[in-house]
């Protein structure tokens, strides 16, 4: 758009308030601006300094004149009186009636007679201060310094009659009255100034009134709009310009204003292009473009008004939860999952009708909600078409095909919850129940989904109450040696025990139920820090009791594999605690150890290098690969018991464990099995040559001073236990 296009759709609505105020107000300004002050000030000072500079240097010429003037009049006065008849060069040129005649009637006050040759002749009157030697001397004269008199000298030359021929032969001092030349001097220097005043009034008046209206007036005008534009920069109160566009000045105002009309405009479409950009980033998802989940709530609250008859009155929410994308993240690199995530949104939007409403909620979740009107679809349709969709055929990416599968929780509005927000929740709670049952299904909202989450959260704050109180414990299950029958070490089992207002005061939690909620709420890394320092002491007390070369086994968790310094917390333990690191043992367990394997192999070194036992527990349910299993610096594979307890039934379990023992032997590892019950279980590991068992046949976990009677009143013989 041209300059002089915007300045005539800008300028009506930007002038027309301000127009008839903005010059006089800027003519009321330049008397009140400091700068025309100085301006002015300047002026006046500087014509003042040039005419009191002219002043001191022609106050001395008037002097000079007026000085002048009053040796030609004594000139003119002594000069006639002077004799013409000259007898002799010495002779008196004035009698003395005459040179007191002069004296009474005119400005001379004293009088000097000399010779061609400077000598005194005659003296009249008051003594005269020049008494001339040489001719040089002659024609010197002296002012007075409170210029009462001035002394002078009349050459011969000069005091010639008028007589043709007549010539007087003399020098004649004099002294005059001077008083005169010193009023007319001060009158000079008196009418002077005042007319410098008046003609540096008079000047400066005339150059300022020429600077106010072409260069103050404009600068104050251009002052007064950058003032209102810096107050109001998105809508400037700024008058039209009244000075010339074809000067300097007039221009540069010219161009100021575009620019500040420019510069509102401007801040005008950025505020609105910001304004749009902050709604969508606060109420659209930045990768798919679909809605986020505040406004997904938003627009379900303004569903769910009865706005009319045409007006759905129940609605389907429907949660996604695509399955395991972050394996897809992880492998294949985060570019390839937000491709999927574009396109599974792009799929739901194109495959549902225009009343659904797609959002994406989370980093791999999706929300929809749809009017159910009567005859047509319910909720679980709804779910099972969502489903459809992601099913139906694969993602492919970079000639790759990927086939999503999700897990899918859904309410209903008002069945569910008459609040938005709620029916969004009870959505989410059926979607967890959908991945806690395996995933890949459809889950809808029941109350005891609710009843569950609420004893869940209900059972994590009194787990971090546990923690807090010091009530979680350690219980031990001793660990033999096939082949020496000696008690070589035990498990750390962790036990809480939850107190109550039972006849019995409390009663143990379950670990299978808290540490899956430890876990997923984090607080399995502190609880697992925690469970490794009191192994640790406990282990150190064996020491000290004399049961030496007895290590404890401490299960690490995966969060706590990953997310924490394992390595340096446990070299801190070893040496709190003062246990030697051989009697530790750490246990974890294979899927924890593929997350990321190449990190798992460092932190499995720096364990090693510390000098602990490494075991890998459950092993066999995992998905550990055999040629990662040769890197791994381990000392132990630790047989699940769910083979051991169907390995006499079961063949196929039993060849799992017979298997997994040849192998650790191959590898030069140590094997223990878990879950020894009966003579049975033991019989058939020494027939495959296990190397270690652990089991209720032996003992089941106990507290520290239990275990210690155990191992006091072991006889060595694993036959003690009897059938």
């Amino acid at each position: 758009m041209k300059i002089s296009d915007f300045l005539s759709r800008t300028s009506d609505r930007h002038f027309t308030n301000s127009a008839s105020r903005a010059r006089p107000q800027t003519r009321a300004d330049i008397w009140k601006s400091r700068l025309s002050w100085r301006i002015m000030a300047s002026v006046f000072l500087t014509i003042l300094t040039i005419q009191v500079t002219v002043l001191a240097l022609t106050v001395q010429n008037e002097q000079g004149a007026h000085l002048y003037r009053l040796r030609e009049t004594a000139r003119q006065v002594i000069s006639p009186a002077l004799s013409g008849n000259i007898l002799t060069p010495l002779a008196p040129p004035l009698t003395p009636e005459q040179a007191n005649r002069i004296i009474g009637t005119s400005i001379i006050d004293g009088i000097v007679v000399y010779s061609r040759n400077f000598d005194v002749i005659s003296l009249h009157g008051d003594p005269v201060t020049l008494r001339p030697k040489s001719f040089d001397d002659a024609i010197r004269s002296y002012y007075s310094a409170d210029g009462s008199f001035y002394d002078t000298v009349l050459r011969p030359s000069e005091i010639n009659t008028s007589n043709e021929g007549s010539f007087q032969p003399y020098y004649i001092a004099l002294r005059l009255d001077s008083q005169t030349t010193k009023r007319a001097v001060q009158d000079y220097v008196y009418h002077s100034i005042l007319i410098m005043f008046l003609l540096s009034a008079f000047v400066t008046t005339v150059l300022m009134v020429a600077l106010s209206r072409w260069l103050l007036e404009p600068i104050l005008f251009m002052r007064h709009n950058l003032l209102e534009a810096s107050r109001n920069p998105e809508n400037p109160d700024i008058g039209p310009s009244p000075f010339n566009e074809k000067d300097e000045i007039g221009s540069a105002i010219k161009v100021a204003q575009t620019l500040i009309l420019q510069n509102s405009e401007n801040i005008r479409q950025i505020k609105s292009a910001a304004q749009d950009q902050i709604h969508k980033l606060a109420y659209y998802d930045s990768l798919t473009g679909l809605p986020n989940r505040i406004l997904f709530v938003q627009k379900l609250s303004e569903m769910t008004k009865d706005n009319g008859t045409d007006t759905a009155r129940r609605f389907a929410v429907i949660t996604v939860d695509l399955d395991h994308f972050k394996d897809i993240n992880d492998t294949m690199g985060h570019s390839i999952g937000d491709t999927i995530l574009r396109s599974v949104g792009k799929r739901l939007r194109s495959a549902l009708p225009d009343t659904a409403i797609v959002a994406r909620t989370g980093e791999d979740e999706f929300a929809v909600t749809m009017p159910l009107f009567d005859g047509g679809f319910n909720s679980r349709d709804v779910a099972e078409k969502v489903q459809n969709v992601i099913r139906s055929e694969p993602f492919r990416v970079f000639n790759q095909s990927f086939q999503i599968r999700v897990s899918i929780g859904l309410a209903t509005y008002p069945d569910n919850g008459t609040d938005p927000d709620q029916v969004l929740k009870n959505a989410d709670i059926a979607l967890n129940r959908a991945k806690e049952d395996g995933r890949d299904t459809i889950r809808e909202y029941l109350q005891d989904f609710d009843r569950v989450v609420q004893q869940r959260f209900q059972l994590l704050n009194d787990l971090r109450d546990a923690m807090e109180r010091d009530e979680l414990t350690l219980y031990y299950q001793p660990q033999l040696d096939l082949t020496t029958q000696r008690v070589i070490g035990a498990e750390a089992l962790l036990r809480w025990w939850k107190a109550d207002q039972s006849k019995e005061g409390g009663a143990f939690i379950s670990p299978g139920i808290f540490v899956p909620i430890a876990e997923q709420s984090g607080l399995i890394v502190p609880m697992g820090e925690w469970v490794m320092r009191e192994a640790c002491k406990t282990a150190r007390g064996w020491m000290d009791k004399g049961m030496q070369n007895i290590r404890v086994a401490v299960n690490v968790s995966g969060a706590q594999f990953q997310q924490s310094d394992l390595v340096a917390y446990t070299r801190k333990i070893l040496a709190e605690t003062g246990l030697p690191p051989h009697c530790l043992e750490l246990e974890v367990t294979e899927s924890a150890f593929m997350h990321d394997v190449q990190r798992t192999i460092e932190i499995l070194n720096d364990l090693h290098k510390l000098g602990v036992e490494l075991a890998i527990d459950d092993f066999g349910t995992g998905y550990s690969s055999l040629s990662y299993l040769r890197q791994f610096p381990i000392d132990r594979l630790k047989i699940d018991q769910s083979f051991i307890k169907n390995a006499l039934e079961n063949p196929d379990d039993a060849t799992i464990a017979r298997t997994i023992v040849a192998l650790g032997h191959s590898l030069g590892l140590k094997v223990i099995a878990e879950g020894v019950e009966t003579k049975e279980h033991e019989e058939f590991l020494l027939r495959e040559h296990c190397d270690e068992v652990q089991g209720y046949r032996y003992s089941r976990p106990v507290p520290n001073e239990k275990f210690l009677e155990f191992v006091a009143s072991y006889s060595g013989q694993i036959s003690s236990f009897g059938t």
